[in-house]
């Protein structure tokens, strides 16, 4: 083989490991961690949907998913896939399928293209006339006590990536950081990046949010004092 020709392959093996390579928790610096925070967490993609926008949305109770599979192919396994890693990723909550004698406060539809609108109108806002923006979509109902239930539509007949995508970015929205912001290069909650899966840095966003120095309804300015000493805390208990 001409020797040129052994060059480009090592160039194209390093830049594709390269590619793949996991950030690490200690890449981030504390300043970018509480700008994606902040980013994430004080703020709505939709604003009318929720409750204060600029306070603190999460759950204070156990999360428990109930998936209703209306879509023609069965993912219901790779929800319950997802739903574990949450639980395993995530401190300071638990995070489970209901069983039969749990309440569900978090319903995820997952529809075919055809079935979105019908099913955003009618399960997740429950009325017929509202809009159904988006490719995917989540809503949360929240208050001064923490996050009452969401509810997330995932559209599974637009390819693999697309339903991985919004699976990770709407069931993770739904747990509370529910604006997404263009800066954010290593999240998912970036509608112009290409992450389909849970990255170090939303578990780290994830890990923030559910620590319990972090109460629901808190403001900004509540938030900021506390939040230096929890981003180096969220970074111990990261494993990449």
């Amino acid at each position: 083989m001409p020797r040129i020709s052994i060059t480009c392959l090592a160039l194209l093996l390093a830049s594709s490991l390269a590619g793949k390579a996991v950030a690490q928790p200690d890449t981030f610096t504390t300043e970018e961690l509480v700008t994606g925070f902040n980013a994430t967490v004080f703020g709505l993609e939709y604003r009318t949907w929720s409750w204060q926008p600029y306070m603190v949305k999460k759950f204070a109770k156990p999360v428990r998913f109930r998936i209703f599979s209306l879509s023609h192919k069965d993912r219901r396994a790779e929800v319950e896939v997802f739903i574990a890693e949450m639980d395993r990723k995530i401190a300071g909550i638990s995070i489970q399928v209901a069983s039969a004698t749990e309440e569900p406060n978090f319903d995820v539809y997952i529809v075919d293209r055809h079935q979105y609108e019908d099913v955003v109108r009618q399960s997740v806002y429950k009325d017929m006339t509202a809009d159904a923006p988006g490719r995917c979509l989540v809503r949360v109902e929240s208050g001064r006590r923490g996050i009452k239930n969401s509810r997330a539509v995932i559209v599974s007949d637009e390819g693999d990536f697309l339903f991985r995508r919004c699976l990770v970015e709407e069931l993770l929205q739904g747990l509370g950081p529910m604006n997404d912001d263009d800066r954010l290069v290593h999240s998912v909650f970036n509608d112009s990046s290409r992450h389909n899966r849970f990255t170090v840095f939303d578990q780290l966003i994830l890990n923030i949010l559910y620590d319990p120095r972090i109460k629901p309804g808190m403001s900004p300015s509540e938030a900021e004092k506390v939040l230096p000493v929890v981003v180096r805390d969220a970074r111990r208990r990261i494993q990449p």
